[in-house]
């Protein structure tokens, strides 16, 4: 096998893979608020519940990714989606919001294992000067998962109740990981007496566009976070039924993922700095403004708004990422890349809880809309300095 096919089968078999484990993700995200709420989770623990996964996941990230550049990925991938696949048991036992916090610390474990590893896999086979167009299309596998999820999940809810949508989480977590560890070869980059290239985090920290990218992607997505969690409470106060509210969701993380390939080819084009800025100012403002739709379509249109703008944003982002793990270590900086994600996702539930309690849900998206703008500030500031 040329190399050529052996990144394509790579490339294949790790698209597959992570689109059905996102897809078991996508399903239970608009159920998820729904659930606490039944299990008595207030505003703020309704926040908490779904910070407790972004807080292990984003602690382990940059650990678990700097020892895939070392001792390899495959192993990592497989324990991840193992983790995955039993947590479907854990939210069908939950019975409290103490457990329910206790799964989702597990499952973030998890993710730690799945998403940074497998986008270093990607960014080991991609071509210099195709970093976009690679990492895009991958980009493309998750968001798609994410995006169709909510409907299957909404369907899966009515016809069987929610501990089956739990159920078929585990089945497709299960499927990726028999995929990955009977298709899926180690990753050139580590072992066979390669020089292993992975810097400290010191050194990734020294680079001011490091610093930018990760403040941006934390700030960014404090604003942004707060969609998944609040958009389907927004939604249910203005009457729309819980299909309608899938639609919202999945309209806009299709759109996302569809999007990625084209944004991405022009994110190797051209200047990426622009794209990323321009980006994320389109979809902070789409989420400013969703308290002011008054009713299915006209939310419906400002969530496709912003799906487009991110869809400009992310793959120039984490073509730039890519670049910079070629110098520092693609799995440890796309660990620092995914954790500063994953910072946003802590603070974003816990304080638009807050502001939902003490102003009101419309002030969760003011304010987020308000953050994301300041991200995109703080990125221009450290690539001017």
């Amino acid at each position: 096998m040329s190399q050529n096919e052996s990144h394509s089968h790579i490339f294949v078999v790790l698209f597959i893979a992570v689109f059905a484990a996102m897809l078991g993700i996508g399903i239970i995200a608009p159920l998820m608020a729904i659930y606490a709420v039944k299990l008595k989770a207030s505003g703020i623990w309704l926040g908490v519940i779904f910070s407790a996964f972004s807080i292990s996941r984003g602690i382990l990230m940059p650990v678990v990714g700097k020892i895939s550049d070392i001792r390899g990925r495959k192993n990592i991938l497989l324990i991840g989606l193992f983790i995955y696949s039993l947590s479907s048991v854990g939210y069908v036992w939950s019975d409290s919001i103490s457990k329910l916090i206790e799964v989702r610390l597990i499952h973030g474990i998890a993710s730690a294992m799945v998403v940074p590893i497998a986008m270093a896999y990607v960014g080991d086979i991609s071509p210099k000067g195709k970093e976009g167009v690679f990492i895009g299309t991958f980009n493309s596998s998750m968001f798609l998962g994410m995006g169709m999820g909510p409907f299957i999940g909404g369907v899966i809810n009515d016809a069987a109740g929610m501990d089956n949508v739990f159920y078929v989480m585990g089945l497709l977590s299960l499927f990726s990981f028999l995929l990955i560890l009977t298709m899926l070869p180690e990753s050139s980059s580590v072992g066979k007496g390669k020089k292993v290239v992975s810097a400290t985090f010191r050194e990734m920290f020294n680079n001011d566009v490091v610093k930018g990218i990760f403040l941006y992607r934390a700030v960014n997505t404090i604003g942004i976070g707060a969609i998944l969690a609040f958009l389907p409470i927004l939604a249910d106060l203005m009457g729309i039924s819980s299909l309608r509210i899938g639609i919202i969701l999945s309209l806009n993380i299709v759109l996302l993922a569809l999007l990625q390939r084209p944004f991405g080819k022009l994110a190797d084009r051209r200047t990426k700095t622009p794209l990323i800025i321009s980006g994320s100012i389109i979809a902070s403002l789409a989420l400013f403004f969703m308290p002011f739709a008054s009713g299915f379509y006209s939310l419906l249109f400002l969530s496709m708004i912003m799906g487009i703008g991110s869809a400009i944003s992310i793959p120039a982002a984490t073509a730039l990422v890519a670049i910079l793990g070629k110098k520092y270590g693609m799995g440890g900086i796309m660990g620092v890349f995914n954790t500063g994600m994953s910072a946003g996702m802590v603070l974003s539930p816990v304080l638009s809880g807050v502001v939902m309690d003490t102003l009101g849900i419309d002030y969760v998206f003011y304010i987020g809309g308000v953050a994301s703008i300041v991200g995109v500030m703080i990125f221009y500031y450290y690539l001017h300095k």
